[in-house]
């Protein structure tokens, strides 16, 4: 998600009920590094998790988290390769994965995403759902290689598909396929252990996040390392369970939408009950998933 700095960081953390969207400083940030594969890592520390991948050819840097994260995520970066950050893709626009996207096309980062990233990036916008308003960024930040479609890199001994997920997050999602590393990272299609955000303002919509899980599925395999936009790593039996998840709550919603319930009424029915102990103690909490949900599908 895309305004600069800790005035955005505190709004969600405000929205949301997870601690690591409360981050206040910065500094207190740690990037973590686990190693997935000969050539691919995922990275966390505040914000969306990154995909890195390293090797002969260059450094392919998937999201970057905060502007003030830069340099930390460039020094853990420095302890796995001495090169540079060469690509930067961006999954889709939201401040918590690009706001380092200034800081790195400074240093000659080439931001690449979906057209309507750039779309969103180089305009005034409006998250409906957290109340946020964000504004242009500046020409250096912005993606210099767009796609509508999919696109694929030949890097560090792997081919890597980028593949467009239509109205699932938002309306600019990339999913990123590492297919001899068996590796995929999933952007914020994929909320791990805990609720999706969609950004209904932007797009999203719960079918093409349902659709974007099962075209995840059928690229996996019990191998297959899933790094998802939120939560830890996972896997296919992981990935099941959320799409499952996501059709079960979406589909009892729907159900109250088309009967005529109210928004009140919608949440008292308590349609996420069943999934609660396990997803509701992340980054949407139970009523604002359904409240979230139930805004979607009256669009």
């Amino acid at each position: 998600m895309r305004k600069k700095g800790l005035a955005a960081a505190a709004v969600i953390a405000a929205l949301m009920s997870t601690a690591s969207y409360a981050q206040d400083d910065f500094s207190k940030v740690e990037i973590q590094t686990q190693k997935l594969a000969d050539t691919v890592y995922m990275m966390t520390g505040s914000g969306g998790n990154l995909g890195l991948s390293a090797g002969e050819d260059a450094v392919f840097l998937i999201d970057d988290q905060f502007a003030p994260l830069t340099p930390k995520i460039e020094a853990a970066i420095a302890k796995v390769t001495d090169k540079p950050v060469r690509f930067v893709l961006n999954t889709h626009w939201h401040f918590d994965h690009t706001g380092g996207n200034e800081n790195l096309g400074k240093a000659g980062g080439i931001i690449i995403a979906h057209e309507n990233v750039r779309k969103r990036l180089s305009s005034e916008g409006f998250i409906e759902f957290l109340g946020m308003k964000t504004s242009p960024s500046p020409r250096i930040a912005l993606p210099m290689v767009t796609f509508s479609r999919d696109l694929t890199f030949h890097v560090n001994g792997d081919e890597v598909f980028v593949l467009y997920a239509p109205k699932a997050h938002t309306d600019g999602d990339a999913i990123v396929h590492f297919k001899k590393s068996n590796v995929v990272h999933t952007g914020d299609t994929f909320f791990n252990k805990m609720y999706p955000f969609i950004d209904t303002s932007s797009g999203g919509t719960v079918e093409g996040m349902i659709r974007a899980a099962d075209l995840v599925l059928r690229l996996a395999d019990d191998d297959t390392k899933i790094i998802p936009g939120h939560g830890p790593l996972g896997n296919k039996a992981d990935l099941q369970a959320y799409r499952d998840m996501l059709a079960d709550v979406s589909a009892r919603v729907r159900r109250l939408v088309r009967q005529g319930k109210t928004l009140d009424q919608t949440v008292a029915a308590k349609p996420t009950a069943k999934f609660d102990e396990e997803w509701g103690k992340g980054f949407l909490a139970p009523e604002k998933f359904v409240a979230m949900l139930y805004g979607n599908l009256k669009r």
